[in-house]
């Protein structure tokens, strides 16, 4: 169910890297998760910098390599582990970008198993067990 995209500005640079940040994006979601890699999907969006505003000026124009990203797992996960994935993807992106901490933006966007599908069914029948096992663990961790 993992899935996360990184919109980037479409130069060179950030062209260059796209292999490495999906494959590093892939090994952190498993990592986090626990989840095994074949469930996990990562893509990269590319924008034209002269359609990308960070700091209040056309990337085109201020030469800024902001990125954002924003990712999805299904409610229910840990807050420590959507905290970790936060910090990691910026963590990757500040690596293998070279940009500033300060100018990656990112979200999580957790979902109901009763609003994804997993091969046209929703994960809440699909991944039952797994969906319960979660639940009960962050109920047993907010007592």
């Amino acid at each position: 169910m993992p899935v996360a995209n990184f919109h980037l500005i479409d130069i060179p640079l950030n062209r260059a890297l796209v292999k490495p940040l999906l494959k590093g994006a892939c090994a952190l979601y498993a990592e986090v998760l626990c989840a095994p890699p074949e469930r996990i999907r990562a893509f990269v969006t590319f924008h034209d910098p002269d359609a990308f505003l960070a700091g209040g000026e056309l990337c085109s124009e201020n030469g800024e390599n902001a990125p954002y990203f924003d990712f999805i797992v299904l409610e229910g996960r840990p807050v420590e582990q959507r905290r970790l994935l936060l910090a990691g993807f910026t963590d990757l992106l500040v690596a293998l970008l070279g940009v500033d901490r300060n100018a990656v933006r990112g979200h999580c966007r957790p979902v109901s198993p009763e609003n994804w599908a997993i091969g046209g069914v929703p994960a809440s029948e699909k991944r039952a067990a797994e969906i319960d096992t979660r639940a009960r663990a962050a109920a047993a961790a907010a007592r």
